[in-house]
């Protein structure tokens, strides 16, 4: 038996021509429209991506920085020791750390969004891996989170930082910015993105690379997007 939509959920499909494809701009503005929560709603942007993940050649990961942000306040937590320690406190890190910073994540104290760690300390981040891994918070050297550079690394995770991976159906999600973000910043956000996916297409994915997209707010049904103009943005 189909599940009854809600009042709210029809109202706002009413909105939505579900047959159309829409261009980033046109459905950026109705992604807008479509805020019906009470709280700032995050800009959910989905991808669908013609790859195999399970190939090592069609893995698609890396990370980019939004221009104008994500809108969210990024917890930053740090594995570094003497200098590097410094550097990452000096930029804005919420929890720096070494030894003791494991210690204090096998106990379950895990309050942040991305960590960071300098090359030397992932013998110790390795003894975590099993809690950090399934998180979706292990550093890693694709996504510019072991790094030598914590000081930038920490600027680029507050500053919009986005990390993404492909899953094992080839799909990829983003929150790209919140729904009280101007038009025009959500769809340079967008292209922002996309243009980092498309960089990464695998030599070896053959056909059409981006099969299908869409925008959506938290709480909002989704709209599709133009995958010519997804596929055209370099």
């Amino acid at each position: 038996m189909a599940k009854k939509l809600s009042k709210r959920v029809q109202q706002l499909l009413e909105k939505i021509d579900t047959k159309k494809t829409y261009s980033i701009e046109e459905a950026t503005a109705l992604a807008k429209d479509l805020k019906s929560a009470k709280f700032d709603e995050t800009v959910e942007l989905a991808l669908r991506l013609n790859v195999d993940p399970r190939h090592a050649d069609q893995m698609v990961r890396g990370a980019v920085v939004l221009p104008h942000g994500t809108g969210k306040n990024v917890r930053v937590a740090v594995f570094a020791k003497g200098a590097k320690a410094d550097e990452a406190k000096e930029a804005g890190a919420d929890v720096v750390g070494a030894e003791d910073l494991v210690e204090q994540i096998q106990g379950g104290n895990i309050d942040f969004d991305i960590v960071i760690a300098t090359p030397d300390m992932m013998g110790q981040v390795g003894k975590i891996g099993r809690i950090l891994g399934p998180k979706g918070l292990m550093p890693n050297p694709k996504t510019g989170t072991v790094t030598m550079d914590v000081a930038q690394a920490v600027k680029n995770a507050k500053g919009g930082q986005v990390n993404f991976r492909v899953d094992k159906k080839g799909n990829i999600h983003a929150g790209i910015g919140k729904a009280s973000f101007d038009a025009d910043k959500l769809v340079e956000n967008l292209k922002a993105f996309v243009s980092a996916i498309n960089k990464q297409k695998p030599a070896s994915a053959k056909g059409r690379y981006i099969q299908n997209g869409t925008l959506s707010l938290t709480m909002s049904p989704s709209v599709k997007l133009d995958t010519n103009q997804l596929m055209e943005i370099k």
